[in-house]
C-alpha cells in the first residue's frame, strides 16, 4: 500500500505549484501550456463522445440526447440561413477548398512567426 501511495503522490504532487504558476511541457523544443492542452482535449473528448453516443443510431422517437444535438444542428442551420438568406446568388468564399487551405496556411505561418519571434526576445 505504501508503494502505491508514493506512486500516486509522485503523479499528483502539486504542492510546489503556486497561484499564477502553470504546468508547462517541453515538446520538440517548444513550451506547451499543459493545463490548457489537457483541458481542451478532455472537453473535445466529452463533446465528441456524447455526440457519437447520442446520434450514432438515430431513433424515430428521439431520445433526450438526440433531441439536444438536433436542436444544436437546427440552431446553426437557422443562424446560417438568416445571415446568408434562403436564396443567395454568391457562394460562400470558403465553399472553395483552396480558399480555406490558403487562409489556414496564412494563419499558421503568422501564428508560428509571432510565437517564434516572441520566444527569441
Amino acid at each position: 500500500m505504501n508503494g502505491i501511495s508514493n506512486a500516486l503522490n509522485g503523479l499528483y504532487d502539486n504542492s510546489g505549484v503556486k497561484v499564477g504558476q502553470h504546468f508547462y511541457w517541453e515538446i520538440a523544443g517548444f513550451q506547451v501550456h499543459a493545463q490548457v492542452l489537457i483541458t481542451s482535449w478532455v472537453v473535445i473528448a466529452i463533446l465528441l463522445g456524447s455526440a457519437v453516443i447520442n446520434v450514432w443510431y438515430p431513433q424515430t422517437i428521439p431520445t433526450a440526447g438526440q433531441n439536444f444535438f438536433e436542436y444544436v444542428l437546427e440552431f446553426i442551420r437557422d443562424l446560417s440561413k438568416t445571415q446568408i438568406g434562403e436564396e443567395y446568388e454568391l457562394a460562400a468564399p470558403t465553399n472553395d477548398i483552396n480558399t480555406t487551405v490558403a487562409l489556414t496556411l496564412l494563419m499558421s505561418v503568422a501564428y508560428f512567426y509571432a510565437g517564434l519571434s516572441k520566444k527569441k526576445n
